[in-house]
């Protein structure tokens, strides 16, 4: 069987793709930009506005809980040292996330070529998520000190999941009429992956991966608060230890922008990677 008829036979999204429920898509363009963010953006400015109005009459003190304005403008005060800390979590995280996806791939792409690895392995998946972060990642800076690797295991461990599941229902998901297609025509297991399983797993990849990426960050604070030398999450708990509560919301809101700002660009990445994915979300929220 020739390359071209493979790719004749499974052109265009993938049949079983198509039931996949997604996230809402993230609009490229201005106004539909802004009808997308409109709602959140108004919950956001009304709840800032009774913090605002709440700290401003009840005289309580800003070591308990400091006004939204005092947040920002101390967090712009001390904008060099919370940037410096951003910047370490930052790499942090994108180091430790590119290594829990490289794992992912390489044990889910096993796992579907294997069943009896499939029976092994996705058992142990979840008993992995049933380890406590809160007390293992004091265990792994005690074992391998307050480098990266320790940072980058808690990472792993709190995001490899979620990707490795994806990957692996995604590929078994594949449309059976499909790979029945390509397996007539003599196609192998390696081109039946390839060209059906393959294509079929990367909508729920790329879903899987928004939840990871939002944990990644999260992971990467937790790391930081058990040891670390710099990061938002010893910056945290120096300004907590210091009564500086602004400081410390200040660095959560720095937190909360980057993890947006990660979770929209896997939205970028899923549409240079898989634009027919943008297509069939579309068509799906056509009015019916």
């Amino acid at each position: 069987m020739t390359t071209s008829a493979i790719g004749d036979a499974s052109s265009g999204a993938p049949p079983a793709a198509r039931g996949v429920r997604r996230w809402p898509a993230v609009r490229a363009d201005g106004p539909a930009l802004v009808r997308w963010a409109l709602p959140s953006a108004t919950i956001v400015v009304v709840l800032v506005a009774v913090w605002q109005t709440y700290v401003t009459t009840s005289g309580i003190r800003p070591q308990v809980l400091p006004s939204p304005t005092r947040i920002l403008s101390q967090g712009w005060a001390h904008r060099d040292a919370i940037a410096t800390n951003a910047a370490a979590t930052l790499q942090v995280t994108i180091i430790g996330f590119t290594v829990s996806c490289i794992v992912a791939w390489t044990l889910a792409v096993a796992v579907d070529f294997s069943p009896w690895l499939r029976r092994a392995v996705v058992p142990l998946f979840v008993v992995s998520q049933t380890l406590p972060i809160i007390a293992i990642a004091p265990l792994l800076i005690i074992w391998f000190g307050f480098g990266l690797l320790p940072k980058i295991l808690v990472i792993a461990l709190a995001t490899f999941f979620p990707m490795a599941i994806g990957l692996i229902e995604g590929f078994a998901s594949a449309d059976r009429d499909a790979r029945a297609l390509l397996s007539s025509m003599g196609a192998s297991r390696w081109q039946q992956f390839r060209y059906v399983r393959l294509p079929s797993a990367m909508p729920r990849f790329f879903t899987s991966l928004r939840i990871g990426i939002t944990y990644a960050v999260v992971g990467a604070i937790f790391a930081e608060y058990a040891g670390a030398s710099a990061g938002l999450g010893i910056y945290m708990s120096q300004q907590k230890n210091s009564f500086r509560t602004d400081l410390v919301l200040a660095a959560v809101l720095v937190t909360a922008v980057i993890s947006v700002l990660l979770f929209v660009l896997t939205y970028l990445i899923e549409r240079l990677f898989i634009p027919w994915a943008r297509v069939e979300r579309g068509r799906e929220e056509q009015p019916r």
